[in-house]
């Protein structure tokens, strides 16, 4: 069953349920965001056009197996104009719908310091990881390039899209507990989320909030 927090956000975020850590809606609902977590086999794209972006979670297992989540979010693909936005699992369910596929490694990475680099600029972050499948990334197809890559194996770390607004890490961003360095993460998919509202309908307002705190309209203007 669907579950809603913060109603009052300014930008609405569906977030794919795989096995969401709090942190991961923390993240979200502080940074002044409504969010409603979805099952990770509901039919998202029936009520698409109520989100400004969608994010899909981590979650544990082989993401071979969460055929409804790759089907969903590939049709969503090809009809959902907003940002899209993944996390660990939600790196290899973003994968496998654009086209890659997921091969399962020798030594899974995991702990509070794994290297990962940014294709962008370079740099490379400390990141919080925990996870045992990796997408082959050796032919990106078409549209898509390689986001991170880790130091230490050179595995995937994340894929974006060259020009349309989806992206995703393999790492945890939210990382609580673990290193901070990739928080803003969440910074620039809600600063894209908002980007995009305010283009199509011309709002810009921004109400912070903190998660499971109930508001009421009275309180909120008080």
């Amino acid at each position: 069953t669907p579950v809603s927090y913060n109603p009052f956000g300014d930008i609405k975020i569906g977030v794919i349920d795989c096995g969401v850590k709090y942190n991961i809606l923390r993240s979200l609902v502080k940074r002044g965001a409504a969010v409603t977590v979805l099952p990770y086999d509901f039919d998202f794209n029936k009520i698409s056009d109520e989100f400004d972006g969608l994010f899909i979670s981590n979650g544990p297992g082989n993401p071979n197996l969460v055929t409804e989540t790759v089907r969903n979010l590939r049709t969503a693909l090809n009809t959902y104009e907003r940002p899209i936005f993944g996390i660990c699992m939600g790196n290899l369910i973003l994968g496998l719908s654009a086209g890659l596929k997921v091969f399962k490694l020798r030594f899974g990475n995991r702990g509070h310091n794994v290297p990962a680099v940014s294709t962008s600029d370079g740099k490379c972050a400390i990141t919080s990881q925990n996870h045992g499948y990796a997408l082959d990334d050796k032919i990106m197809p078409e549209g898509w390039t390689k986001y991170f890559f880790n130091a230490n194996d050179g595995s995937n770390e994340g894929i974006r899209h060259k020009t349309l607004p989806r992206w995703s890490v393999q790492f945890h961003p939210e990382a609580k507990g673990g290193p901070q360095d990739t928080e803003f993460l969440f910074d620039e998919y809600l600063d894209r989320v908002r980007a995009d509202k305010l283009k199509r309908v011309g709002t810009s307002v921004f109400i912070p909030e903190t998660i499971g705190t109930v508001v009421t309209p009275a309180a909120q203007y008080a």
